[in-house]
């Protein structure tokens, strides 16, 4: 009996994630990467990058050394997905067949949608944690900022990591803070184009303190529109009710979360649903019309918060439920929409946001979970990155309510 062919399009944390996981649980399966990257990063260290906690080096590891053994990575990307002929097009025109497939190529980062940015970040005080480029410049425009507006911003959902945008702004508050006649002469301001502060009512609530204790200027329905950076303004839509208006905020420094969207040839795939992304089932990861097909992390069309720590709770659910199609059996497994956002409120304190679909906290300590505490910023700082490294991206099982993160 021939091999079962398993394509894995994206070497992320998603994609290794289940490569490793698959190969745990049945090794005899033909298990391949498609993946045009040389390197891999952490991406949830970014935003310690941008505070001067981390390098961006202690993020990046080589591809190569974590592609789990037994697994044939071929290092292109995808060009064209055909799953009616349970195919995949690489970038070098390539076609690779499949038994099952499983999409994990993450988000697409659309900063040409913001006018002037393209040009404009990585100077000026224009800086951004989502890019690799430019993380560690966040640190240096707020080492540099001498006063005026220090201005923060969130576009609208989904985005990957949806407290990040804001939690820059905190740690930037921190240092801002440590300079009396600095602080006198400065404002931070979190622009966000959401309706409010985080979109889980138990977190929000203590998020909303935060702000007032900060004295943040916190501005909801704030769209940012573009960038100048001859002036240092930013332009943003305000959108209250069915009116909108255009707002012009002045910036000493500027940290721009980018609007994101599935990458264009998954948007463009008999694959996608109407919002770009893949239309599962936000229960099995199970294709809604292509029964061989399933996704996970930030590409797939589920309504849960996009981080690293669901895809922890979704990579198991994944695996039964693949190992189920390939053998005929029921799809029995269901994912939860559990998530879990680290919500760094300043340095040496996190609230440990942990939820599901139902927008209900689930922690996974017995402790109040929406207060701030040193003890989930050592988590979020030392515990996470290891545990990310050394055990997810290897596909070992699953420490069920005992660290943030990790439930599935």
């Amino acid at each position: 009996m021939p091999q079962q062919q398993i394509l894995i399009v994206g070497g992320g944390a998603a994609g290794l994630t289940a490569a490793s996981q698959l190969r745990r649980a049945r090794p005899e399966l033909a298990i391949t990467i498609l993946e045009p990257a040389d390197d891999h990063y952490y991406q949830p260290g970014w935003t310690l990058v941008g505070a001067g906690v981390f390098n961006l080096e202690q993020t990046r590891r080589r591809e190569a050394d974590l592609i789990p053994a037994g697994v044939q990575w071929i290092h292109e990307a995808a060009a064209e997905f055909d799953p009616a002929a349970q195919t995949v097009t690489t970038s070098s025109g390539r076609q690779l067949g499949y038994d099952l497939l499983v999409v994990a190529t993450g988000l697409r980062l659309c900063w040409e949608a913001i006018e002037g940015l393209p040009d404009a970040l990585g100077e000026g005080g224009v800086c951004s944690n989502y890019s690799r480029q430019h993380a560690a410049y966040t640190w240096e425009s707020i080492q540099a900022f001498q006063g005026g507006n220090a201005l923060f911003t969130c576009p609208p959902m989904p985005i990957k990591c949806p407290g990040a945008p804001q939690k820059i702004a905190y740690l930037a508050d921190d240092v801002i803070r440590r300079d009396s006649a600095l602080a006198a002469a400065s404002q931070v301001i979190y622009a966000t184009a959401t309706p409010g502060i985080f979109g889980v009512p138990t977190y929000a609530a203590p998020l909303r303190e935060v702000v007032a204790r900060r004295g943040i200027d916190a501005r909801y329905n704030h769209v940012l529109k573009a960038v100048r950076p001859e002036s240092r303004e930013a332009v943003f839509m305000v959108n209250e009710g069915e009116q909108s208006r255009e707002v012009v905020i002045p910036y000493g420094l500027l940290h721009v979360t980018p609007p994101m969207a599935a990458p264009e040839v998954v948007a463009s795939s008999p694959l996608a649903a109407a919002s770009g992304f893949v239309d599962v089932d936000q229960y099995s990861l199970q294709h809604k019309r292509f029964a061989n097909v399933f996704a996970l992390g930030d590409v797939a069309g589920m309504p849960n918060s996009k981080t690293a720590a669901a895809v922890r709770g979704q990579a198991p659910v994944l695996v039964a439920n693949m190992l189920a199609q390939l053998d005929g059996h029921p799809l029995q497994e269901r994912y939860d929409g559990y998530s879990c956002c680290p919500l760094i409120t300043g340095y040496g304190r996190t609230i440990m946001a942990e939820f599901n679909y139902e927008q209900q906290p689930v922690p996974s300590f017995p402790l109040d979970p929406t207060k701030e505490r040193w003890s989930m910023w050592v988590v979020k700082k030392h515990l996470l990155p290891w545990i990310y490294w050394n055990r997810m991206l290897r596909g070992e099982p699953h420490e069920r309510h005992s660290m943030p993160g990790l439930r599935p």
